[in-house]
């Protein structure tokens, strides 16, 4: 029987586009004792409930030894507290201490990539990833952007619920009244510039703030955030 594509003038045949989902996946890497770490996770959900929700998380077990006391109940633990594995990293699922997890079974994270098509030979040059991220409209409340090549720069303001990440700087022109994280694929020289600044959270390269404990003679002023020996910190920007 012949294939129906056997007869198909290759010439004629569309080019295959090749996309992607890109998405900010968070890293927890817990240490023992695992039930002051627990509660030490809870306490920063109580100060910002909403940091995980709905954002994929990566295990990573490499400071906890296999014979931790609770190892094995702490995947459940998350669970419960509706943070969402999706890759584990640092352990071997094979050990018989993990015998009762729901092992995610593969890693679907990457770095953020444009959509391209698969090239028509080998020879063709893939095109450089983009630099910097320019917003002309605001960020509406519960609006994510997520750009992981470098700064963003948002022109307008960033509403209150909405949240933007970025790999390298954010720059906000207006009012920051959302969240900003920096520094998303390991950039702790990442900053946080808001010509007005009044934030719910800021995070660079992992350490963040809630709008609480940034000193109050900052908010609605024109400042940056920085990290100082791993303490996200709001300067004036002078």
């Amino acid at each position: 029987m012949t294939s129906p594509s056997a007869s198909i003038d290759p010439a004629s045949l569309p080019r295959i586009r090749a996309g992607g989902r890109s998405f900010l996946a968070l890293v927890l890497t817990p240490e023992a004792p695992l039930d002051v770490w627990l509660a030490a996770l809870d306490h920063q959900i109580s100060r910002s409930a909403g940091f995980f929700a709905g954002k994929p998380i990566i295990l990573d077990l490499t400071l906890v030894p296999l014979d931790t006391p609770d190892l094995s109940d702490l995947l459940p633990a998350l669970e419960e507290r509706n943070i969402r594995v999706i890759g584990i990293e640092g352990a071997d699922r094979d050990e018989p201490v993990f015998a009762g997890w729901n092992w995610p079974e593969g890693l679907n994270g990457g770095r953020s990539t444009p959509a391209e098509e698969i090239p028509a030979d080998e020879t063709e040059e893939p095109e450089l990833p983009p630099g910097t991220l320019i917003v002309e409209e605001p960020v509406r409340s519960g609006q994510q952007i997520i750009w992981a090549d470098g700064d963003v720069v948002i022109l307008g303001s960033v509403a209150s619920g909405a949240e933007v990440s970025a790999g390298g700087s954010i720059h906000v022109y207006g009012t920051l009244r959302g969240r900003a994280i920096a520094g998303i694929v390991g950039r702790p020289t990442a900053r946080i510039f808001a010509r007005v600044m009044e934030p719910e959270l800021l995070a660079i390269d992992g350490f963040y703030a809630i709008a609480e404990e940034m000193p109050q003679a900052l908010i609605g002023k024109t400042a940056q955030a920085v990290l100082v020996d791993e303490v996200l910190t709001l300067k004036p920007l002078t």
